[in-house]
């Protein structure tokens, strides 16, 4: 276990290291483009991400370095009597912090959040092939009772 993490929401400087998390594996090298320095369209986004009341990017660190991250979405819906819901996204831990907690402490912190904010679902989406991941996120109590759909929409 990692000890002294502390779990917070993302700040302009952390960036870097939260484009280097999404990239640092073999479909996140396919999609992202860290760089040094980063694209601009990655500041754009944070800033949009940061204005949004019902959007968090969120870190998690030790010993002053960015060890795993995640966005966080609140969307309120009709269906379930009108209840909010929390959309998990971008999900990655340093992969020499795998296995030590971090991942658990991060989404301990998400669950609480969700619920301070009135959630009643938790919700994410991960790749078919990431194998780890559902196992991670099943022995969290998450339960793959749907199935997802995406449509590629081209700029």
């Amino acid at each position: 276990m990692v000890e002294s993490l502390t779990i917070r929401l993302a700040w302009r400087d952390d960036l870097q290291a939260m484009v280097a998390l999404l990239a640092d594996d073999e479909l996140g090298a396919a999609r992202e483009c860290f760089a040094d320095p980063l694209p601009e369209v990655y500041a754009r986004a944070f800033e949009t991400i940061e204005k949004d009341p019902n959007n968090e990017l969120v870190v998690v660190e030790a010993a002053g370095e960015i060890l795993g991250c995640l966005q966080v979405t609140y969307i309120p819906h009709l269906v379930r009597r009108g209840s909010w819901r929390a959309q998990v996204e971008g999900v990655r831990v340093h992969r020499n912090a795998r296995g030590q907690g971090v991942g658990r402490a991060l989404f301990e912190w998400v669950r609480a959040r969700a619920r301070q904010r009135g959630c009643h679902l938790l919700q994410l989406t991960t790749d078919k092939s990431r194998a780890d991941a559902h196992r991670f996120y099943e022995n969290l109590g998450f339960a793959a009772s749907h199935e997802g759909m995406k449509l590629k929409l081209e700029a």
